[in-house]
């Protein structure tokens, strides 16, 4: 494989320097990678657990495990991908022949190869689909969504996964535009977004809770991080620890609750009593990593 490629598929993982020292990575350990995604962390994990480690990875998108997983072979240490949703991680386990493993990543971010695909149709910036699946051998994606949905549900579904606080009157745009026009292409979505809220000087751009709002919805992001957490301590040694990067608040809540319930049961100790964020440096180099937050715990 090219180096070219190499550099392609890595696409700058997120504080992996944070990562590989909390989660205490010994040779020899069987470690759970539940976003494998282009195999940033994964790489470098499987560096520290040769020769007679093993990497687990399970990622929603089968095109991208395609990729990683020539990215990942010849590193001197084992690995097996699933393609599957990460809350399905007891019947991975259970077709890995695993029963528990030293340490867990969950890295919540949409990885920068499927972003920067304009017929995945994540971004507001290239015209494309409004697809937003993760996983493209589904058959919903956000067009279908908004294909049925009311203005009323939209406003709701706005405000509750976006934490848009133009979402009434966005709603009203975008339902209006699909009686006229019809809802096409991503770059529309985007304009249509725009041109309802008030102009004013902000870091992100209008379209951005929006469309955040509407790949949680389709993919059922939440639900599924909420299902995950609740199951995956079963699967976790004593002192295996598990890390977990959100990149929005309503995340970043779910995972901080849950390690709470999980430490007031005296199934988790929390490591970091608050989030970690990356440097300043790092936030330099990749602009998409400034809204990470990296929280711990240690199974007890």
């Amino acid at each position: 494989m090219s180096n070219n490629t190499e550099d392609r598929l890595l696409h700058e993982p997120v504080m992996v320097e944070e990562v590989l020292e909390y989660l205490c990575l010994r040779p020899g350990n069987v470690i759970l990678d539940c976003t494998v995604g282009g195999g940033g962390h994964a790489g470098k994990i499987m560096e520290k657990i040769k020769p007679d480690g093993c990497l687990i990875g399970i990622d929603r998108d089968s095109e991208m495990l395609n990729m990683t997983k020539q990215y990942l072979s010849n590193r001197g240490c084992s690995f097996r991908l699933y393609h599957a949703n990460y809350s399905d991680v007891d019947e991975v386990l259970k077709m890995a022949n695993i029963d528990k493993v030293h340490g867990v990543l969950l890295d919540l971010g949409v990885s920068s190869l499927q972003f920067d695909r304009a017929e995945r149709g994540f971004s507001f910036s290239k015209e494309g689909p409004i697809d937003m699946r993760m996983d493209r051998s589904a058959s919903f994606m956000a067009q279908d969504l908004l294909r049925k949905i009311s203005e009323r549900e939209l406003q709701e579904l706005l405000k509750k996964y976006g934490e848009e606080r133009w979402s009434k009157r966005i709603a009203r745009r975008i339902i209006k535009e699909r009686s006229v026009r019809g809802l096409k292409s991503t770059t529309q979505l985007a304009r249509v977004i725009e041109g309802a809220v008030p102009v004013k000087r902000s870091k992100i751009h209008p379209a951005t809770r929006v469309f955040q709002a509407l790949r949680i919805a389709v993919n059922r992001e939440l639900e599924s991080l909420e299902i995950f957490l609740d199951k995956i301590h079963n699967f976790m040694v004593t002192g295996a620890r598990i890390v977990v990067i959100s990149f929005h608040s309503l995340e970043d809540r779910i995972v901080k609750n849950s390690f709470i319930k999980m430490e007031d049961k005296n199934v988790f100790h929390i490591v970091t009593k608050k989030p970690l964020r990356p440097n300043a440096s790092e936030i330099e180099k990749n602009v998409r990593s400034r809204s990470a937050k990296l929280r711990v715990a240690e199974r007890i």
